[in-house]
C-alpha cells in the first residue's frame, strides 16, 4: 500500500462489520483507521489526516448526524471531510435529514461491497474536483465554484437549473449519476431532469442526438466525460 493512498476512517459500533470494512478497504489500497463511537472517531480525526468518513447512522452513545453537524460546525480541515453514512433507515426524511447536516452520500445496509467501492471513487473524484475548480471538456471550460461554463473564453449562458445540473455532473466525471440523485443535487424534479439535459447538450454539443461530452448510460443515469 502506498503512503500517499486514501485514509479513511470508517465509524462503526458492530466489530465484526468494523473489522471485514477495514480489511476489503485496505485491499483495495486505502489506508484504514477505526473507531467504535462518536468521541472515538473525534479522537482520530484530532491525530490524523482523513480523506473521507464512512459512518455508521445510529449508534450507542452517539448519533451520526450529530457527529456530522460537530463537524461542519467545526474549524480546520475537519469541517471539510466528506463522509459517506451507512444507514439502515433507509426512508427519504432521514436521507434528507442527513444531507441538511452536511452528508455527502448515503449507502443503505446491507450493501454490496463493490458499491462501497464505487461510492468511495466518486466522493474522492468529487473532492479532488472540487479543489481543481475548473474542469476541460472538448472546447469547454467550466468552473465549479461559479457555475459558469465558457467556450474558447466565451461565457455560454446557462439557466441556474442547467448550472446546477452541470455541477452536479462535473463534480464526478467519468463516474454516471442517476436521475434521481440528479434530481436532489439540483433541484429537478422527475423528468425535469431530462429535459434540462436535453438543453445542455444543445449548448455544448456539435451533434445532440450524438453526445461526445454529456452521455446516457442505460441503467445507470449520466455521465459528464472530461478531458
Amino acid at each position: 500500500m502506498m503512503d500517499n493512498a486514501p485514509h479513511i476512517l470508517v465509524v462503526d459500533d458492530d466489530a465484526r462489520l468494523l473489522s471485514l470494512l477495514k480489511k476489503y478497504l485496505m485491499d483495495n489500497g486505502y489506508r484504514v483507521s477505526t473507531a467504535t463511537n462518536n468521541a472515538m472517531a473525534e479522537s482520530r480525526m484530532g491525530g490524523f489526516f482523513f480523506d473521507l468518513i464512512v459512518l455508521d447512522r445510529m449508534m450507542p452513545g452517539g448519533d451520526g448526524i450529530d457527529l456530522v453537524q460537530k463537524m461542519r460546525g467545526g474549524s480546520g480541515t475537519i469541517r471539510e471531510i466528506p463522509v459517506l453514512m451507512l444507514t439502515a433507515m433507509g426512508d427519504a426524511e432521514d436521507r434528507i435529514n442527513g444531507l441538511e447536516a452536511g452528508v455527502d452520500d448515503y449507502l443503505s445496509k446491507p450493501f454490496e461491497p463493490r458499491e462501497l467501492l464505487l461510492r468511495i471513487d466518486a466522493i474522492l473524484r468529487r473532492a479532488k474536483t472540487e479543489k481543481l475548480e475548473d474542469l476541460q471538456f472538448g472546447s469547454f471550460t467550466f468552473n465549479l465554484e461559479r457555475g459558469e461554463l465558457l467556450k474558447d473564453g466565451r461565457v455560454i449562458n446557462l439557466t441556474s437549473g442547467e448550472s446546477l445540473l452541470l455541477k452536479s455532473l462535473a463534480a464526478t466525471p467519468g463516474v454516471p449519476i442517476s436521475r434521481d440523485d440528479l434530481s436532489v443535487s439540483s433541484g429537478s424534479q422527475g423528468r425535469a431532469v431530462d429535459v434540462q439535459i436535453t438543453r445542455l447538450r444543445r449548448k455544448i454539443e456539435d451533434d445532440p442526438k450524438a453526445p461526445r461530452h454529456l452521455q446516457t448510460v442505460r441503467g445507470e443515469g449520466y455521465v459528464l466525460w472530461a478531458d
